[in-house]
């Protein structure tokens, strides 16, 4: 039997029996996803139901786009937070740490909230048409479906999490009837297509995320992602293809007071014995609603008595800080 002290940082947790509604199980989970978010910030999850030939399908077609010459993705090119073509150079994550590193080597097509918000001075900036790349016909249908399947499971997170706070089951949903989102298909080639990495360069920089939960589909590799714990340092995260890795970000951190933390990671550069590697993430972030007040639980759940936010000034200026140039 597993004792608290052997187990793992980052545990999985298997959705299906929270889902069942058992109250023994649910009971075991929340506290099980209590402690791992104290530690690491990071959980890995089963479960969930997201079809994984979906998620390879992506790919697919996502990769189809990423190899076509830069002149034909260029004018698709638009900055972080936007919707099209985030190329080389684009982005500088460490940046968000007030560290200045080179700028990331990766490539992403991003996608982002396309809510029809009530509010024009919202609508203006946090909602838009997504582009989908003519080249790449196929992506519109898997992204679309992709994107129902994370809104879904990342509400279930999200109640998981309330009740792992001792918290009604609704304590965040109550925020998210018309939440902000971002999703990043994140291309990371190998040298021959970036060049050898600089010094203190990454495939994405050391990083907190900045909003409420992060819902990761990744591939093993060897430059690969890490995640930072006081305990251990920087580790390989742990891999599980059925499983999503989930962290959650800034906000909640604060929003818990501290009690849960910010899951720090980053995503090593292509390595020295294998500089042909080539990973492909798929990055669902899901935020709240806009204009929604942040304010930190107090003692003795919550350590630290943040000043309340407005969750979507805190993330705008997030975005500003890692947008190069």
């Amino acid at each position: 039997m597993t004792s608290p002290q052997d187990a793992p940082r980052i545990p999985t947790i298997d959705l299906r029996p929270w889902l069942s509604g058992d109250p023994a199980a649910r009971a075991a989970i929340a506290a099980t996803v209590d402690e791992a978010l104290r530690t690491a910030g990071f959980l890995l999850v089963t479960g969930h139901g997201v079809d994984p030939g979906l998620r390879s399908r992506i790919r697919e077609a996502a990769r189809a786009f990423f190899r076509l010459p830069p002149a034909v993705k260029e004018p698709y090119a638009v900055q972080v937070g936007g919707r099209g073509w985030l190329g080389p150079g684009a982005e500088a994550n460490g940046y968000s740490e007030g560290t200045e590193t080179p700028p990331d080597l990766k490539e992403s097509i991003s996608f982002a909230t396309d809510t029809a918000f009530d509010d024009p001075a919202i609508a203006a900036e946090w909602s838009g048409a997504n582009v989908f790349p003519a080249e790449a016909p196929e992506l519109r249908a898997l992204v679309e479906t992709y994107l129902d399947a994370m809104r879904t499971l990342s509400d279930q997170l999200l109640e998981l999490l309330a009740v792992a706070l001792d918290e009604p089951a609704d304590f965040f949903t109550r925020h998210t009837s018309r939440p902000t989102w971002g999703f990043n298909i994140n291309w990371y080639p190998g040298t021959e297509v970036v060049g050898e990495p600089e010094p203190g360069q990454f495939r994405i920089g050391p990083h907190t995320d900045f909003g409420t939960v992060t819902v990761l589909d990744r591939q093993a590799g060897r430059g690969g992602l890490q995640v930072f714990t006081d305990e251990g340092g920087w580790e390989d995260a742990p891999f599980d293809p059925e499983a999503f890795t989930i962290n959650i970000g800034d906000l909640m951190a604060r929003w818990t007071g501290d009690r849960w933390r910010s899951g720090r990671h980053r995503v090593l550069p292509p390595p020295a014995d294998a500089p042909a590697e080539e990973l492909m993430s798929l990055v669902y972030f899901y935020e709240c609603d806009p204009a929604t007040t942040v304010s930190p639980l107090p003692a003795p759940k919550g350590t630290v008595a943040y000043e309340p936010v407005d969750s979507h000034v805190y993330l705008r200026g997030k975005l500003d800080a890692i947008t190069v140039g």
